[in-house]
């Protein structure tokens, strides 16, 4: 009555009591169908070998792996490549497999499809307390028929696994070596440019570069120094030869009784001329006239005076040692104002220069900071391509020697001595599941079919009346007498509402 109103438990209950006989007779022959069945089945043999990934040989602290990466994407693409077409079609051909299906014209496709799926990479699961994320090896399984010919396969999966790698990786090193290698000439290349500009700029702003600025403060300040000190010699030199001439002044007048107005006159003029030197150097045109006027009138004097004298003797005319050697001094505090002069222009001059140099040193660095900036840019990406390009070579002389091989096997292939289908546990398993489900199918099918009223519940809900008593059957009663329990399951009268 399933379908027709809602069942309670133990309406559930009494289904599965009734059917109990179907349902343990059909999970009793499943599993005997299903081993029975690994018996008919051809026979399956998996040979498997388990390849190790080892660390490199030596520190990557000392030769960078530039191939390595995601191990497992690498291995992935190794897998892919094996199992490829090319490399199936001649394991096919070397060991002489489907003879049969080659006899009947099978397509070469379809009998490399066939192999693929004999063929199982699997990588090994790190250990749990160890924490790690790289992986630690790989699985291949290889199954046939023949438990040896599955054996060799297996060997033959490995070898090209491991050639396949050390190909692979030889590539990538020698393909990397030859790009770092033009990389490098373009940056070499680059790197000497950049040199060029930077000694270019150097020779053509030498003295104001960043770095000798404050080589040009010192040396202005100590220029400024001197410049001082040769404007205060120039200034005493320039009062202690005023201070002597009026003196040499005085002397002459003395001696000059005959002209006293023209010796007044010179005085006059050589005091005014250290008037002027005190506030104009010796080039100003005021000190320049008054000089060829004290001159111009110092001839007109000896000239008067040698007139006058006649021919008085040479004695006569001669100056006293006196006024000689103010006269010396004259000339001496001449020569000294003259090369104080000169000393203080050429500071002068050098003070221009250097302050020049200051007042363009801003503009001057920021382009030395362009360039320099530019030319550690280009050194550091010359000097890292070097690096890598060095460690690429290293790498490559590595991936020639055997010993540097990443992957390594651990457990040759191995002959199987039992086949790895049929299993009979699994079939036997699911022979018992599909049983189960065959014996659930045909109760509720049966359930669904049936028509009988087994309780009052069904009564009420089919026949819409109430139910006055309930006889059980005649069978059930012998079974229940001849099981002690005629008292309590006898005829009963049930009252309804």
């Amino acid at each position: 009555m399933i379908g027709h109103r809602q069942l309670t438990m133990e309406d559930y209950s009494a289904i599965l009591r009734r059917h109990k006989r179907t349902l343990i007779l059909l999970a009793i022959l499943g599993p005997a169908v299903g081993y029975l069945v690994c018996f008919a089945l051809p026979k399956e043999y998996t040979s498997q070998t388990v390849i190790l990934v080892d660390q490199p040989a030596v520190s990557p602290s000392y030769v960078t792996d530039i191939s390595s990466g995601d191990l497992k994407q690498r291995l992935t693409t190794l897998q892919e490549q094996i199992l490829s077409r090319s490399r199936l079609e001649g394991i096919i051909n070397k060991f002489g497999l489907y003879p049969q299906e080659r006899k009947q014209q099978v397509s070469m496709e379809a009998l490399v499809d066939r192999l693929r799926r004999k063929i199982a990479v699997s990588p090994v699961k790190p250990m749990a307390e160890s924490n790690s994320t790289q992986l630690p090896g790989f699985i291949i399984k290889v199954s046939d028929r023949d438990p040896a010919l599955a054996q060799k396969m297996c060997n033959e999966v490995a070898s090209v696994f491991l050639q396949e790698n050390q190909r692979v990786k030889h590539e990538q090193a020698t393909g990397a070596t030859v790009f770092l290698t033009k990389q490098l000439e373009d940056a070499k290349t680059k790197l000497d440019d950049q040199d060029a500009k930077l000694a270019a700029f150097k020779a053509r702003y030498s003295g104001m570069l960043p770095d000798e600025q404050q080589a040009n403060l010192n040396l202005l300040a100590g220029l400024n120094t001197q410049l001082d000190a040769a404007t205060q010699a120039l200034s005493r030199a320039q009062q202690d030869k005023s201070f002597t001439e009026s003196v040499l002044a005085q002397q002459v007048s003395a001696q000059s009784a005959d002209n006293p107005s023209a010796q007044k006159q010179l005085a006059d003029m050589q005091s005014n001329l250290s008037a002027l030197l005190a506030k104009y150097t010796e080039d100003h045109p005021d000190v320049v006239r008054l000089r060829q006027s004290i001159a111009d009138l110092k001839q007109k004097m000896a000239s008067s005076q040698g007139s006058a004298a006649g021919t008085t003797t040479t004695a006569s005319v001669l100056e006293s040692p006196e006024v000689q050697q103010l006269r010396a001094q004259v000339h001496q505090y001449d020569a000294t104002i003259k090369e104080r002069t000169a000393q203080q222009r050429d500071l002068q001059r050098q003070i221009a220069l250097y302050q020049s140099r200051l007042q363009i040193s801003p503009n001057v660095e920021e382009q030395y900071k362009v360039l320099t900036r530019d030319h550690e840019s280009a050194a550091g990406f010359y000097n890292d391509l070097l690096k890598k390009r060095s460690e690429s070579a290293i790498f490559s002389d590595m991936n020639h020697q055997a010993e540097s091989a990443e992957f390594r096997i651990l457990d040759p292939a191995n002959l199987p001595e039992g086949p790895s289908f049929p299993n009979p546990m699994y079939f036997s398993l699911g022979g018992l599941a599909a049983g189960l489900a065959l014996g659930l199918g045909i109760m509720v099918l049966r359930e669904l079919r049936d028509k009988t009223l087994r309780t009052e519940e069904d009564v009420e809900f089919f026949l819409q009346l109430p139910t006055l008593a309930n006889i059980p059957s005649v069978e059930g009663a012998r079974r229940h007498a001849a099981a002690g329990k005629g008292s309590k399951d006898g005829p009963r009268l049930v009252a309804s509402a």
